[in-house]
């Protein structure tokens, strides 16, 4: 089979001939109907000169976001349909810690155990014809188309995640929300801000277009520039935003955010850009958390399906053919994709 190969870091990612997978105990070989390209592939093989956790060394097959069909199913896997469609929670942890017992890989108390983070993190990932999965992190699609719901797996489950743990602040009447941000996480926030909250929904990005995309969720763009947190605030009738969700993670992102949160607000960095902020007592609102979040649990990930089963987020998706994979990688690197690219390795894309 082919698939598309970290080799380095600072290097950019290509296209081997690989064996394809065999599934051992728990385990599940997938036929991959799709994988979502992300930022923090490009941040590997563009970004890090070096491994920063000890946990991504390549070789590897990238796609941390895959959906596909079960194709083999490894000694003491039951229930499972051989050709039923499914998507892959990616976070793997030592399954035995009180956070794995939650579903939250991603906070693994063991994880120094670990050789790898995730799949297509450290670990083969679905940027490739078949791909080998813990039968534990597979959520039923049911009829659901599998490809578009590729992305889900973490430009979908990431937000919800960030989203739901600012509920608090964001349950009653009056409530404002401001994203940051509206890349493939961003777009499906506002979505999922919609359904999920009363609030009203302000939106914010360097690029006009991908506001005027999100209008149809109840966006309210914010334009950019001199003036910005200003017109947040006017936005808000001077009272601050309840729960601001930075998709970006810059300095300069993180300043906005705490400038326009409400005193006991809730300011969430989900991008992982991890430039630094200065905070500050007197310059932060009275009691506003500033806080980041990490991925989300395997329990978050069936309600994003679910949601996307019963039509209320939609991912704004590209496809490419997995020769078209590195056309793609490169794209994100120029920033001028516009939606969440998808490798499809089967059929048409």
């Amino acid at each position: 089979m082919k698939g598309i190969v970290l080799t380095g870091f600072k290097t950019f990612p290509e296209i081997q001939e690989l064996e394809k997978p065999t599934a051992g105990p728990g385990e599940v070989v997938l036929k991959v109907a799709g994988s979502g390209a992300c930022h923090s592939d490009v941040a590997l093989f563009h970004d890090y000169e070096s491994d920063p956790t000890g946990k991504l060394t390549p070789p590897y097959v990238l796609g941390h976001e895959v959906s596909g069909w079960v194709e083999e199913v490894g000694p003491g896997v039951n229930g499972l349909e051989i050709g039923s469609a499914h998507l892959v929670y990616g976070p793997i942890g030592c399954q035995r810690c009180r956070a794995c017992s939650r579903g939250q890989d991603t906070y693994c108390e063991n994880v120094a155990q670990m050789d790898y983070m995730a799949t297509g993190l450290g670990k083969n990932g679905g940027m490739a014809e078949y791909v080998v999965v813990p039968a534990r992190n597979l959520v039923p699609l049911g009829d659901a188309d599998p490809i578009n719901a590729a992305p889900l797996a973490d430009a979908g489950l990431t937000p919800y995640h960030a989203i739901k743990s600012a509920m608090p602040v964001l349950t009653g009447g009056g409530k404002t929300a401001l994203v940051i941000g509206l890349g493939g996480l961003g777009y499906i926030a506002v979505q999922m801000l919609s359904v999920l909250t009363g609030a009203k929904i302000l939106v914010t990005d360097m690029k006009e277009d991908a506001m005027k995309a999100v209008e149809q969720f109840g966006g309210i763009p914010i334009a950019g520039g001199e003036g910005q947190a200003d017109r947040v605030r006017e936005a808000t009738g001077g009272r601050g935003v309840d729960a601001v969700f930075d998709f970006v993670g810059i300095s300069p992102t993180i300043e906005l955010a705490m400038s326009v949160v409400s005193r006991q607000g809730a300011a969430v960095v989900v991008g992982v850009a991890g430039h630094p902020y200065e905070w500050s007592f007197y310059k932060a609102p009275y009691e506003a958390r500033l806080y980041n979040t990490y991925w989300g649990t395997i329990e978050e990930l069936y309600d994003v399906v679910a949601l996307y089963r019963d039509g209320k987020i939609t991912p704004n998706v590209e496809r490419y053919s997995l020769e078209g994979g590195l056309e793609a990688y490169q794209k994100l690197v120029d920033g001028t994709l516009s939606a969440r690219a998808v490798i499809v390795p089967h059929g048409e894309v």
